[in-house]
């Protein structure tokens, strides 16, 4: 199959895949205005691999992202996909494509979408462009994700107001929050937060040296303590956690809470809609400049290109400096 022209661009589509997270409609917006800007024809696919095998796409126009900066999820729909896994499936999506004389693309997403992104441009010469979108911030090749942001000081919110009920009545609280793999919400909101303990699934969990030093807490005369876990913590979880401390700690009377989608939701914070906006502008000029098969990331605030099987397959690791400030922190 002869691949495309990366110089001679005329037509770019963008999609949202995975998970949603705030700020992917402000990196929509930006997408399609630098696109405009450059004179070049852009189309919105909805719902992600799904619908460009199923020809869910549209043009779009300056107006199409009027009034979207400051909503969040994505205003193209996201959905899994197994079927883009599959060459078939691959192949209906490249019919599609040409059909609309689509001759490059932006995917906003995380692992999953970039890893179908690479296979796709492998095999069909495609250029594609990533844009991270994840709030698990797990991304190797930037040091922010867009989402990640809004979703901890969501957390936060949550931390804070249940940490006035915990004092009021004497409690434990293990809050439970996003993070499969990754346990990036969970430390920066537990250091934000004050948490007495951080449990992440990057560490394995001694519940005695976590009992040991609730009970030290308490001896201080804490009056309430907050234990942040992420949803990946490997021994089962805030639940799990909570019935073998409160097992063998009366101290306090025990509580979990799980906060769930609530931290994808939300109107973006300002940091993702300047990171979005400055991501997703670069993707289109990087893809007009020739690039293919790479992510724009942040590092150090500027602004990087790697390469899409690296972002995927490099493991994306916690600051060792944070986790030792959270420990100094949490006495």
């Amino acid at each position: 199959m002869l691949a495309m022209t990366r110089s001679k661009i005329k037509k770019i589509g963008i999609l949202t895949s995975g998970g949603d997270a705030p700020g992917m409609n402000a990196a929509i917006r930006a997408v399609v205005r630098t696109a405009l800007f450059y004179r070049k024809q852009i189309a919105g696919i909805h719902r992600g691999y799904d619908g460009l095998i199923h020809d869910e796409i549209k043009p779009m126009t300056s107006r199409s992202v009027s009034n979207i900066i400051h909503r969040g999820g994505t205003i193209l729909k996201t959905a899994r996909c197994l079927e883009f896994k599959t060459p078939r499936g691959m192949q209906k999506a490249y019919r599609n494509l040409t059909k609309h004389g689509i001759d490059g693309l932006i995917v906003v997403g995380g692992d999953g979408t970039f890893k179908g992104a690479e296979e796709f441009s492998h095999r069909f010469g495609v250029p594609v462009m990533g844009v991270p979108g994840t709030i698990d911030n797990d991304l190797y090749g930037t040091d922010y994700t867009i989402g990640f942001d809004t979703a901890t000081n969501t957390t936060i919110e949550a931390i804070d107001k249940i940490r006035d009920t915990a004092a009021s009545h004497n409690r434990l609280f293990f809050i439970e929050v996003m993070g499969r793999d990754s346990g990036c919400i969970a430390l920066w909101s537990g250091i934000a937060g004050g948490s007495e303990a951080i449990l992440l699934p990057e560490r394995k969990t001694n519940v005695n040296d976590l009992i040991a030093r609730l009970k030290e807490g308490a001896k201080n005369k804490k009056s309430s303590s907050i234990v942040i876990i992420a949803e990946g913590e490997k021994s089962g979880g805030a639940l799990k956690i909570a019935e073998k401390v409160k097992s063998k700690l009366k101290l306090y009377d025990t509580k979990v809470t799980i906060l769930g989608h609530l931290q994808r939701g939300g109107s973006p914070s300002c940091f993702d809609r300047v990171l979005a906006s400055r991501l997703g502008s670069q993707a289109v000029e990087s893809l007009l400049q020739g690039e293919s098969r790479k992510m724009v990331g942040l590092l150090d605030n500027k602004i990087k290109l790697t390469d899409l099987r690296m972002a995927t397959s490099n493991q994306f690791e916690l600051d060792n400096n944070l986790i030792r400030l959270a420990g100094i922190l949490a006495q």
